[in-house]
């Protein structure tokens, strides 16, 4: 099952808060494989954006044509969740974007925390963050590295909403495509009916002739993933762990695709048992980093480091 990481990630920046962790401003600070360095930028620099990210002045080269776009995991946003891999893809020379979506509030620190509304809002929020990087950068590709939850929503992006055809790699840190609905589901759905009961209107939505609704007699989970998540034309890199307790079992994210669809799946631990990633810190390590870095740019394969990776913060 997958169980929403919202209250773990809530209660750390609770406790750095009151530890007074808050460290130098975050464009002092190198490459950091931590995951709470993460939560420490939010701190530092409440509602912004970590360096280098969510820079529009910023224009893909012909090393690396397509922005990316990170898509963070339940109770995550774009500075909590993305401390290293961010900071990896910026120093590389990559245009990297970073929305926070589905937050329940505008007000911080709750518009910190994405990914807690009804997961067809948080779509929608996806899609008008692509369409606006696109349009802004010139590009007529992303490519995605999403964690947890955020695998989810650019592959409802890609079928239903537009997507289609704008993504070139598709990078899922800690994915479970062979699961059924979550606690996320489950709390989007109650908060869609507690809205409807005080008659609160949904989210407004622009015109979309690109979109194509899903099947009626599908909620969203089978939504994403009937007949199947993966797209033609798409390379796609599935990383897991087999220390992740959110995911569990953790091969509910390894998937293969059917034909005609190109997919990788990778184990952290295969050859490297020092690796002990869990649900966050897959996110946040130099062996992740470089395993992502080669999904993204195939043509230049770098050496994947094994070093030791601790559950929660990383290495």
């Amino acid at each position: 099952m997958i169980r929403s990481v919202s209250k773990l990630l809530a209660a750390s920046i609770v406790a750095l808060l009151a530890a007074g962790l808050v460290g130098a401003p975050a464009q002092a600070v190198p490459v950091a494989y931590n995951f709470l360095d993460g939560i420490r930028a939010e701190l530092t620099n409440p509602g912004g954006s970590l360096p280098g990210t969510n820079d529009y002045s910023c224009r893909p080269s012909p090393r690396h044509p397509r922005p990316v776009m990170l898509l963070h995991g339940s109770g995550g946003g774009r500075q909590t969740n993305w401390a290293s891999i961010a900071a990896v893809l910026t120093r590389e020379g990559y245009c990297v974007y970073a929305p926070t979506y589905g937050k329940l509030s505008t007000a911080w620190p709750a518009s910190a925390l994405g990914g807690l509304g009804p997961k067809p809002d948080s779509a929608w929020d996806v899609k008008m963050f692509a369409d606006e990087v696109l349009t802004r950068t010139g590009a007529t590709q992303l490519d995605i590295v999403g964690h947890s939850l955020g695998t989810e929503m650019g592959v409802y992006w890609m079928k239903y909403l537009g997507g289609r055809g704008r993504v070139a790699h598709y990078v899922s840190l800690a994915p479970y495509w062979r699961q059924g609905p979550d606690e996320d589901d489950a709390r989007g759905e109650m908060i869609a009916d507690f809205r409807a009961r005080l008659g609160i209107p949904e989210q407004t939505r622009p015109a979309c002739s690109e979109c194509t609704p899903p099947p009626a007699d599908l909620n969203f989970n089978r939504a994403v993933r009937l007949p199947t998540p993966y797209l033609p034309g798409v390379r796609y890199t599935n990383i897991v762990t087999r220390d992740d307790e959110m995911v569990t079992p953790y091969t509910a994210g390894l998937l293969p695709g059917p034909a005609g669809t190109h997919v990788t799946n990778i184990v952290v631990q295969d050859g490297c048992a020092k690796d002990r990633s869990d649900h966050m810190s897959i996110t946040s390590n130099r062996r992740s980093a470089a395993i992502v870095l080669n999904a993204l740019d195939p043509a230049h394969p770098r050496p994947v480091p094994c070093v030791p990776v601790a559950p929660i913060t990383g290495g």
